[in-house]
């Protein structure tokens, strides 16, 4: 792998049962995924690009070959490497959210970094600084309940690049938003990818994200339909 690369798969497959029919979800796929990327995997709904995006993020195994994070083969670590893996190398961003409900916006940002043992004093500045550039100001002490959803997702997206990792994964993050709040996110995200070289890698069928990437990877039952990069 090249030092400018994050992500490799090389020859993905992913196979699941469905009572006595096995299915390919992901058939073979190689890809490379560089460092600053703006990236979005896309295709119909059953193309496999969530299962694809799952295992990049160490969510779930290849049935074969091999995906490859900061030149570590993930195959090849324990399940407390690929744990701590994910908690210090990955930033997830669901379309659900996934808050935790009695927490405080500020208190679920900060929950990646509490389980690195930063210091209280340090992970409560480093979040604020990241609420401000995220538009989140004021709304520290706010419960979830008490958010919109565009400013839940804006917490999921703090929580996601307050460890400062390689690379977010972001499955459908403006599937449960609407078209305005889905382009603030949009310009959000684009933002911290121009000036804070944050490297985004999205799973989506929403024109809009599609539209704003960089490069657009697209999935058509399981395989890897074509790999285009915008100008």
């Amino acid at each position: 792998m090249t030092e400018n690369l994050i992500v490799q798969t090389k020859n993905v497959t992913r196979l699941f049962r469905q009572g006595k029919v096995e299915v390919t979800a992901v058939d073979g796929i190689t890809l490379d995924i560089e460092n600053g990327a703006f990236a979005t995997l896309c295709g119909p709904s059953g193309s496999g690009k969530t299962t694809l995006l799952n295992m990049i993020g160490a969510l779930d195994e290849p049935t074969d070959g091999t995906v490859t994070l900061e030149n570590k083969k993930l195959k090849e670590l324990s399940r407390s490497e690929l744990s701590k893996l994910r908690r210090d190398r990955i930033g997830f961003v669901f379309q659900a959210y996934n808050l935790i409900p009695t927490l405080t916006a500020l208190e679920n940002a900060e929950f990646t970094l509490a389980l690195q043992n930063v210091e209280k004093g340090k992970r409560r500045e480093m979040v604020l600084e990241i609420f401000n550039d995220v538009g989140l100001s004021g709304l520290e002490n706010r419960k979830p309940d008490e958010l919109s959803g565009g400013q839940q997702q804006r917490v999921a997206i703090a929580r996601a690049i307050a460890s400062s990792p390689a690379i977010v994964l972001a499955d459908e993050p403006t599937a449960n938003v609407d078209s305005a709040t889905a382009d603030s996110l949009l310009d959000l995200m684009e933002a911290l990818n121009n000036n804070k070289g944050v490297t985004f890698l999205f799973s989506t069928h929403d024109q809009r994200v599609i539209d704003r990437a960089r490069r657009v990877i697209t999935l058509k039952d399981g395989k890897l339909f074509s790999d285009e990069t915008m100008v």
